[in-house]
């Protein structure tokens, strides 16, 4: 275990080197290069999930395990801060005993950075209310093993502006000549704070990340991504909100008018809401293959996370 611990709580806890390595790391991962490696060898690792979950909570348990660690896992009862426990004294009993703690809080982001106050144990948000930065580099694996490059991809991303988007938003803003194109319906677009801290970086890098509230006008790019529009543990306080994200939906005539693109989903999808079953399951939809490369990612992050990659 490396000391001081490596937190990811946020795209922004990476430099531009640690963002490249966890791509190519999750890549190797998944053309089986590292298959036999297992750094996580006497360590354990905790998995906290108070969300539901079926790639993010797999990926983390099974890579785990397949590196070599021990496996504790919580649900959202088990622990002693639903009877009044504070975050911070459930943190520094938990950094004694573990090494790394994968949590899902579907909350804010200062809860886990909570976590991460202690010097012991390494954090993994693995999705809070504003970021999930997870997804956001099992994303950049993805890209990297279909088109062997992140450097110069245009990216159009439909629908809300959620967790997923904000985190795809950070990253993408670091790769020379990368193009995000957020088209998210007015009141549901990414954060402010997001676009700020991205233009920060695009200036940078040379890339490009804008958000319009139409679907007019579609750019060329490469990559087709959309979400399911009810993210999972929020609602929506507009009864009426379907209504407004009904344009927003990824059909035969978006990809029609992105000829060549692929089809990103981090699933779970809801077919005929945001996206039509002939694109989920088409010729051009490579959401499979990227929900396992959630696993490779996973990987990456763990070995990251006790400084096993330089071992």
């Amino acid at each position: 275990m490396s000391y001081p611990p490596r937190h990811l709580i946020s795209i922004d806890d990476l430099d531009d080197g640690d963002l490249d390595h966890l791509a190519r790391r999750g890549a190797e991962f998944a053309s089986g290069l590292a298959e036999q490696a297992r750094p996580l060898r006497d360590t354990v690792v905790g998995v906290l999930f108070r969300k539901t979950s079926t790639r993010t909570r797999t990926a983390f348990s099974a890579g785990a395990l397949r590196l070599g660690a021990g496996l504790i896992t919580y649900g959202p009862g088990d622990l002693q801060e639903n009877t009044g426990e504070s975050v911070e004294d459930t943190a520094t009993v938990l950094s004694r005993m573990l090494d790394v703690l994968v949590a899902r809080t579907a909350g804010a982001e200062a809860e886990l950075r909570a976590y991460a106050a202690q010097t012991r144990m390494a954090v993994v948000n693995a999705m809070s209310a504003v970021e999930h930065p997870t997804q956001a580099l099992t994303d950049l694996t993805t890209m990297l093993r279909h088109f062997g490059r992140i450097d110069g991809l245009r990216v159009l991303y439909v629908g809300e502006g959620n967790s997923t988007a904000s985190a795809l938003t950070l990253a993408l803003s670091r790769f020379a000549g990368a193009e995000l194109h957020l088209r998210t319906p007015a009141g549901y677009g990414v954060e402010q704070s997001f676009l700020d801290r991205a233009e920060v970086s695009a200036k940078q890098s040379g890339a490009h990340i804008g958000q319009r509230h139409d679907m007019d006008e579609l750019p060329p790019v490469d990559i087709v991504y959309t979400t399911r529009w009810q993210t999972t543990g929020s609602s929506k306080p507009d009864p009426d909100w379907r209504t407004v994200f009904e344009p927003f939906r990824v059909n035969g005539a978006v990809m029609a008018a992105c000829p060549g693109a692929v089809f990103m989903h981090d699933l779970p999808a809801h077919r005929g809401e945001e996206v039509c079953a002939d694109v989920l399951d088409g010729p051009a939809s490579i959401a499979f293959d990227q929900a396992e490369n959630k696993y490779h990612s996973a990987r990456a992050v763990l070995e990251w996370c006790v400084g096993a990659e330089t071992t």
